[in-house]
């Protein structure tokens, strides 16, 4: 993070099991740190982090939030309550709207094909992996397993346990949909998103596993906040939009 103050109206943030990112109009990403305590995509201590917005609020705004508007990011499937309480802790740092997204319509908003029609998202996170059904932007059907690259990197294991855990529920989606979006999906290529894109090691097995074509985010860690972050451009420029 800097120190200049920048002429913004909102911020974008990512609340990530490992990293948490920040950003702002015309500044793109202000802050990408460790998480403070996030286990499994719940936040279970919001002082750290309402920490770190402030200090971003005390650069962009000047400490002064109450004009702000907040593009929250959230997992796909993440409870009423889990999303509740997010809220509330960001809402309690004075700004005048919280507004939230799921992390997949997010990612898609930076990284997905320009025009409708159904897309897989695929979220290898730190924590959380995720695959994601959307048509048209909304959210058809989502499957959550609470694995991810830290419980590789913690036991030693195989990549071949989360990419086996991608493939199973994409799988799943497949033998459960009834439209044909989930097939049209993977014809386009299922979008891959998270720090996991970034490993040739899962990627590659990925799409050998499930037999078709992956589109790589570009820079996929990061997709989910720049992808809020446009969805907060036009939210600050259409206020009457959700």
């Amino acid at each position: 993070m800097g120190t200049t103050r920048q002429a913004v109206h909102g911020l974008a943030l990512d609340i990530g099991s490992s990293r948490t990112r920040v950003w702002a109009p015309g500044a793109g990403v202000l802050a990408d740190v460790p998480s403070g305590p996030v286990r499994r995509g719940r936040v279970t201590d919001a002082t750290p982090h309402q920490r770190l917005l402030r200090e971003v609020a005390d650069s962009a705004f000047g400490g002064a939030m109450d004009e702000a508007v907040v593009m929250l990011c959230h997992p796909v499937l993440a409870g009423p309550a889990e999303r509740e309480e997010t809220r509330r802790m960001v809402a309690g740092l004075g700004a005048a709207r919280v507004v939230s997204v799921n992390s997949a319509r997010a990612a898609a908003a930076y990284a997905g094909p320009s025009g409708g029609g159904p897309l897989l998202v695929v979220d290898l996170g730190a924590e959380l992996t995720e695959v994601t059904l959307l048509v048209d932007g909304a959210v058809q059907d989502a499957r959550l397993a609470e694995v991810g690259l830290d419980d590789l990197d913690e036991a030693g294991g195989s990549a071949e346990t989360v990419v086996r855990t991608a493939a199973e529920m994409v799988r799943d989606l497949w033998r459960r949909d009834s439209t044909g979006a989930v097939r049209g999906a993977l014809g386009r290529g299922a979008l891959v998103t998270g720090g996991g894109a970034l490993r040739l090691d899962l990627t590659s097995r990925l799409a050998l596993n499930l037999g078709v074509r992956l589109r790589l985010a570009n820079d996929p860690a990061t997709s989910t906040v720049r992808g809020a972050g446009l969805l907060l451009s036009s939210a600050l420029r259409h206020p009457g939009v959700r």
